[in-house]
């Protein structure tokens, strides 16, 4: 067993994405869970797709991809923000819109501009390809992150729950909506050299999903969907090493077996192990 843990370790390549894993198995649930509470789940795949003009404009330049990224996924935000408050059109058909928009408007200039961008790394990651800058921007994003949430805890509790209430009492809720949206853009960024745009939403919800079927306050949500993240990620890895897996997808199904398994089992919430069937309570 010690042998099985200690081989990969020998591959730099091994360390570097078991580094980069554990960052993102970490930072993904704790904006996840803002996300899940919320009900803006698919919000974080919408930027995450609303990312690829930026990142097709930054090569096409030689700046840092962050900057372009994260350029387009505030503008993408912002976008869905317009729409729903000029409009009567709803929040899913705005993001839906975006997504399709963006997306489309990406591939386009990949095309237009004759990036080298390769695509399939974008859409399914490339975790054993990291170096050590990519560990290190992580590293920083995710201190930043985690920083600023310990932070302003109270605050984006608050206006997580009640919006109108927080704006009632002075809370500047036009600041809190932009530092969350710039919290999910830098956290998808930073996430998609590791399991790509494709797969980064499942990252996002699935340890913090999981998480909510055992726990029921916010911050407990967020402390054991990391630790669902970090499982994740480092057994997806080892799974992805000795039995030649895509690593991404492997570390996303590692997290979809856990959710399943709680959403089956879970002590409190799960489907085979609750004492009261909420079926026949209805009926009654």
């Amino acid at each position: 067993m010690l042998q099985i843990l200690t081989e990969p370790l020998g591959f730099e390549f091994m360390r570097n994405a078991l580094a980069i894993g554990l960052l993102v198995g970490i930072l993904c649930p704790v904006i996840g869970s803002y996300l899940i509470v919320q009900r803006m789940a698919l919000f974080g795949d919408v930027v995450a797709h609303c990312v690829l003009p930026g990142l097709s404009i930054s090569f096409f330049l030689g700046i840092d991809i962050l900057i372009g990224a994260f350029g387009a996924g505030i503008l993408g935000a912002s976008l869905i923000a317009w729409i729903r408050s000029q409009s009567r059109v709803k929040a899913d058909a705005a993001m839906a819109l975006t997504f399709s928009s963006f997306f489309a408007l990406g591939v386009t200039l990949i095309t237009v501009l004759k990036n080298k961008l390769d695509l399939d790394s974008f859409l399914f990651g490339d975790i054993l390809g990291v170096t050590g800058a990519d560990i290190q921007r992580t590293l920083i994003v995710t201190a930043i992150i985690l920083l600023v949430v310990r932070l302003a805890y109270k605050e984006m509790l608050f206006y997580t729950f009640d919006k109108t209430g927080a704006q009632a009492i002075g809370l500047p809720i036009n600041l809190i909506y932009f530092a969350f949206m710039s919290a999910v853009t830098l956290t998808i960024i930073v996430s998609m050299k590791a399991v790509g745009v494709i797969l980064v939403i499942a990252m996002l919800v699935g340890p913090a999903l999981s998480a909510y079927l055992l726990v029921k306050e916010l911050h407990h949500m967020m402390i054991l969907g990391s630790a669902i993240g970090v499982f994740s990620s480092i057994t997806g890895i080892y799974l992805s090493y000795y039995y030649n897996l895509p690593s991404g997808p492997a570390i996303v199904l590692v997290s979809s077996t856990l959710f399943i398994l709680l959403l089956l089992f879970s002590p409190t919430q799960g489907i085979l192990t609750r004492t009261k069937n909420p079926l026949s309570q209805r009926f009654r």
